[in-house]
């Protein structure tokens, strides 16, 4: 199986979908000779001796200098969750993975808080809140106030509450990392590596029609435009409500073809 296909299988099998090697396994995409059993050991040894948040927080941030990648942020590496635990930089959500995964082993429960704007750290059944970005400051809700605010440039008029504070599931985070990483290539005009980023967020759920077309359209950059074509066609009998868009969308890369 290719990266696409472990990645598919992992997150649409049964039972819990492990973060740490769902993380991984998207990390694969783009190092497909990732050695998955390596950073998942790495992971288990910066959980040696953890026994409380301060411990936690001390390893990872003060021991072994982690920190927020403030230069290079849209560095694809950074959302990587092999490349951040060998470099120690990462964007807050991959940052939030190291936290969460080296807490779970050490029994500190920690969760994902999927904030706009800013992706958060918080203590289970708490409204105890960490920032992984920044070193692992503890916030209270009105520091969060303030980073959604100016993370997001929201204004008084939009309404801050716990609606904004809610817990993230697995799938959840993995698609925020692959939202990212979509981002990134889309930016960087990384067609190929934008396609198997697009192709791992088919297997969760959630998937909206300009996802499924970004895919044709980054395979039609590749001068696959026949391949995009039918992607979208096959898509037609699966979803007829958006039979329009995807229609369109498909003619348009067969024309590429005349």
């Amino acid at each position: 199986m290719d990266a696409v296909e472990r990645f598919t299988a992992l997150v649409t099998g049964r039972g819990r979908i492990p973060l740490d090697a769902g993380a991984l396994a998207i990390a694969a995409g783009a190092d497909p000779e990732l050695d998955t059993e390596r950073w998942l050991a790495e992971l288990d040894r910066l959980a040696t001796g953890v026994d409380s948040l301060q411990t936690l927080t001390r390893r990872i941030f003060v021991d072994e200098g982690f920190a927020g990648a403030t230069e290079n942020y849209y560095d694809p590496r950074n959302s990587l969750l092999h490349e951040v635990l060998g470099r120690r930089r990462g964007i807050p959500i991959t940052l939030s993975v190291v936290c969460i995964e080296v807490g779970r082993r050490a029994r500190v429960g920690l969760e994902g808080v999927g904030m706009p704007g800013h992706f958060l750290v918080r203590t289970i059944g708490t409204e105890h809140y960490l920032d992984p970005f920044d070193g692992g400051r503890q916030l209270d809700l009105a520091d969060c106030e303030a980073l959604f605010r100016s993370s997001t440039g929201a204004g008084a008029n939009v309404a801050f509450g716990p609606h904004l504070l809610t817990t993230a599931p697995v799938p959840a985070i993995l698609t925020r990392i692959l939202q990212n990483l979509r981002a990134v290539y889309r930016g960087s005009r990384s067609f190929a590596e934008l396609e198997w980023v697009l192709r791992m967020r088919l297997a969760l759920p959630g998937v909206g029609v300009p996802e499924l077309v970004e895919l044709a359209q980054a395979m039609g950059q590749q001068g696959r435009f026949l391949d995009g074509a039918r992607f979208l066609e096959d898509r037609l009998r699966e979803r007829p409500a958006d039979a329009e868009p995807l229609d369109l969308a498909a003619k348009t890369l067969r024309a590429n073809l005349n």
